[in-house]
């Protein structure tokens, strides 16, 4: 039995925002019960008070919960790929929407007092009406990962209005930080580095708005501390814009690479055109970004160097 009263209960701690919200909280007096899919040696375990390798959903989550039942939630897994899931629609489902209600039945059985907080995605909203977008704004997914998502924060509020359980979700917007090795920060670096050229999918007139992991770890932090947990969505972005062909002039320069980066022109099946948060919801319970992208670019830019060439 852990003595620690606060416990936390991490799923997807062995993926990118897992391994920044697990080491956040144990930071914070946590203590961290992990569940990820790779084998301890890949597990984060110094950030960690136990660790259990399973695929959810497992039977074996009943006795977790019992066993250590946990004060939050934090759910992180999930596959987080919007051309996977036009292409395996069934296999995104299941990873996301079926995974993510077994987790709320199971705290509703056996941990239903713990506060439940959902890493829900900007992928809800489509091509957005205005922008920057609003949680009021209407949600329009053109993916089957932000439909999903979408029956997420649904699940979320059907377990608080009818079982009493304590939720809410966040809709990151354009997540990034060292350890990220895909998505559109990760493709340009690593292909100005090893290929010496630039060539990207889309016009380079797509936007983004950008938020490095520690802000979104720190961001839990205040939902958890802070937020009604009634069910309620929160935008998690810095509510800034940024053109891709502006992060790619980014990205070089932090390189000191010189040429023009390319693009072809394509949009891929799912993915939207223009993204800014209105985070004002969030900054209303105390949060603030504190990790601006220039200075978050050179640092993804330095551990993606070292992670390719060893330099």
């Amino acid at each position: 039995m852990i003595e620690n009263h606060r416990i936390a209960l991490i799923t997807g701690v062995t993926g990118f925002l897992g391994r920044y919200v697990a080491r956040y909280f144990s930071e914070q007096g946590w203590s961290i019960i992990g569940i990820g899919t790779s084998p301890p040696e890949n597990a984060p375990l110094a950030n960690l008070t136990k660790y259990y390798c399973l695929r959810l959903p497992d039977s074996a989550l009943h006795g977790i919960l019992q066993d250590h039942p946990p004060s939050i939630c934090i759910h992180c897994a999930g596959r987080a790929s919007v051309p996977l899931s036009v292409s395996e629609p069934v296999s995104d489902f299941y990873t996301n929407s079926v995974v993510t209600f077994e987790l709320l039945n199971a705290l509703r059985l056996y941990s239903a007092k713990c506060k439940f907080i959902f890493l829900s995605s900007a992928a809800v909203y489509g091509n957005p009406q205005s922008l920057p977008v609003s949680e009021n704004q209407k949600v329009t997914p053109i993916s089957p990962y932000g439909f999903h998502k979408l029956m997420c924060e649904q699940m979320c509020l059907e377990f608080t209005k009818v079982y009493g359980l304590q939720t809410a979700s966040l809709r990151i917007f354009s997540a990034y930080g060292p350890g990220l090795r895909r998505q559109v920060v990760w493709d340009i670096c690593q292909k100005a580095i090893t290929q010496g050229s630039l060539l990207l999918q889309g016009t380079g007139e797509e936007s983004r708005d950008f938020i490095h992991a520690l802000d979104i770890a720190r961001a839990l932090s205040v939902v958890v501390e802070s937020a009604p947990m009634a069910g309620e969505v929160y935008n998690l972005g810095t509510g800034r814009e940024v053109k891709i062909s502006e992060l790619a002039t980014m990205v070089l320069n932090s390189l000191e690479q010189d040429f023009t980066p390319e693009f072809d022109g394509v949009v891929p099946p799912g993915n939207p055109l223009n993204w800014q948060a209105d985070i004002s919801q969030l900054k209303s319970i105390g949060f603030t970004p504190t990790v601006e992208l220039e200075r978050g670019v050179k640092t993804f830019v330095t551990w993606c160097r070292a992670e390719l060439v060893g330099i």
